[in-house]
Parts: structure tokens; C-alpha cells; sequence
């Protein structure tokens, strides 16, 4: 299974990062390296638990990040 993720760069530095397909699905990490090894782990936790409850295991949304011009 893959997800899609949204990286973002921490204020305090290092990175955090969402998997809006699963509703609270949130990691961080000091690297980039470090926040996708931490990615795969919060993202399996996340499945085995909704697994554990018998929740339906949801879909990657195939979510895109695009880049919006704007002028003010």
C-alpha cells in the first residue's frame, strides 16, 4: 500500500508530515531521512489499530500538491 503524504518544515527546525488520507496520521522528524522512516511507522501503527477495531482500512485520496500564483 502506498499513501501520500505533505511534508512540512517545522518552525523549531526539522520536518513534520500528514497523511491526509488517514484523519490524524501525524509524524516528525530531524531529517528528511528520519521523517520518512518515522512516516512508515506512524502510517502502519495507524492501519494495524484501525485493523484491531475492524474499521475499514481507507484509500490514498491520490491527493496533489500544487502551487497557486497569487498577486496582492
Amino acid at each position: 500500500m502506498e499513501y501520500s503524504v505533505v511534508v512540512h518544515k517545522a518552525e523549531e527546525g526539522g520536518y513534520w508530515l500528514e497523511a491526509p488520507a488517514l484523519e490524524g496520521c501525524f509524524t516528525q522528524g530531524e531529517t528528511l531521512k528520519e521523517l520518512m522512516k518515522n512516516a512508515r511507522e506512524a502510517i502502519i501503527l495507524y492501519l494495524e489499530g484501525l485493523k484491531e477495531l475492524g474499521k475499514k482500512i481507507p484509500k490514498d485520496e491520490n491527493i496533489t500538491v500544487e502551487k497557486v500564483r497569487v498577486a496582492i
